[in-house]
């Protein structure tokens, strides 16, 4: 193993995406994750599909691409929880980890004896994540919380979309589930600052996440927009609440995104285009008096963007240091440049299909290595392995759990 968090094991009981986010995150920057599901079925997102993996003959699997985008790097082990022997075992792997990740309904671990209090008897240093959809305490608390039903709930979906009155209109999710994949990231975080906080108190802790707090936390400058104005953000469409102009024009052939960030920029925009008049406008000088009388302006840059193609465009704003760029597909995207010089594409050895590819880690260190070691794993494919080498069980320990259906 390489990375900063070589040395470390993490407990995953965790399924979907939020909390396997989390834990392919952790899982890429080197620790040892050892991803519990359930013997037959496993984590539900293995189901997910289509599309499903291809094996080297082409033929489909039963691997969803959805199962494969979080679970990378993992270990999969299969025990039944629900048996006494399964939960014996979740103790015994408790006790020689140091992190556990869980994301079950509030409660739902306490009757297994697999609840944070529970595991703490065990292991006082563990380091305890809890996520869910609205917390461990409050009166939504014992209520299971979905991505869509939390982008509607915290406010998102009222501001993602176009404006009343504007062709489809009407209030958007966001193209990902970015409830539960923030929710993931700040999970990590969280597991990194009391892995911190231990090194120096030996003292592990619950930690309380939800993905209603983490929405309502991304509401950001949109949040700050309405306790400053008292008036409630509204949807926008494709255009800046804030900035101006800050959207994509409509060019001859597709669209071109400007993104105007401050006064010298717009003046330069401005002369590019052939509308030096329009930054010594008193109505269009800075950005406040931008917002203000964004109509016209808005009208007035359409027709002009309308005069050329998007790449001639593109090249003539960039070479003004004007901030711009095109909407692309993922397919295009993955084909940018840049995005392959980053290496955000990256490609693992496995044993159904010879290779299953994947999107990097965006984090780049310069002392540690990322190392993307182990494809998403088949159900179960490292029970043995663990239970030998993690437990020191022996192959008659192995088969009678077997024989109890506890793995």
């Amino acid at each position: 193993m390489s990375g900063p968090l070589r040395g470390i094991r993490v407990l995953d009981l965790s399924r979907v995406l939020a909390g396997p986010w989390c834990t392919q995150i952790l899982a890429d920057l080197g620790a040892e994750v050892i991803k519990v599901e359930r013997p037959g079925e496993g984590d539900e997102t293995r189901q997910w599909g289509p599309p499903w993996l291809r094996d080297r003959d082409g033929k489909e699997t039963r691997e969803a691409a959805y199962y494969l985008s979080c679970n990378r790097g993992k270990h999969s082990i299969t025990v039944d929880i629900r048996e006494p022997e399964g939960q014996a075992l979740i103790h015994e792997l408790a006790a020689v980890s140091d992190v556990l990740v869980e994301n079950f309904k509030t409660g739902g671990l306490a009757i297994k004896r697999l609840d944070y209090a529970s595991v703490r008897e065990i292991n006082p240093r563990i380091v305890y994540c809890s996520i869910t959809g609205f917390g461990q305490s409050g009166p939504r608390a014992h209520e299971a919380g979905y991505d869509y039903l939390i982008q509607g709930m915290a406010g998102l979906m009222s501001i993602t979309g176009n404006a009343d009155g504007e062709p489809g209109a009407g209030p958007q999710r966001v193209g990902v589930a970015v409830s539960d994949l923030t929710t993931g990231m700040y999970a990590s975080i969280a597991i990194l600052a009391a892995l911190l906080h231990r090194a120096g108190s030996e003292q592990g802790q619950h930690i309380d996440l939800a993905l209603m707090d983490t929405q309502v936390s991304w509401l950001a400058n949109q949040a700050l927009n309405y306790f400053i104005s008292g008036q409630c953000p509204t949807r926008t469409g494709a255009q800046h609440p804030n900035l101006a102009p800050y959207q994509p024009f409509t060019t001859k052939d597709g669209y071109v995104i400007v993104a105007i960030g401050n006064d010298s920029q717009f003046h330069r925009f401005c002369k590019e285009v052939g509308c030096a008049e329009l930054a010594e406008d008193a109505r269009f000088r800075t950005n406040p008096d931008r917002i203000v009388n964004r109509k016209p302006l808005i009208e007035a840059l359409e027709k002009v963007m309308l005069t050329r193609n998007s790449a001639e465009w593109m090249k003539a704003l960039s070479a003004a240091s004007v901030p711009c760029g095109p909407i692309n597909s993922i397919e295009q995207a993955f084909n940018d440049p840049q995005v392959l010089h980053r290496g955000m594409k990256v490609e693992l050895n496995h044993p159904l299909s010879g290779k299953v590819p994947g999107v990097g880690s965006p984090i780049k260190f310069s002392e540690t290595r990322l190392d993307y070691r182990k494809a998403p794993p088949l159900l179960g494919e490292d029970t043995e392995r663990v239970l030998t080498n993690v437990l020191r069980k022996s192959p008659d320990d192995i088969a009678k759990l077997r024989e109890k259906q506890a793995i």
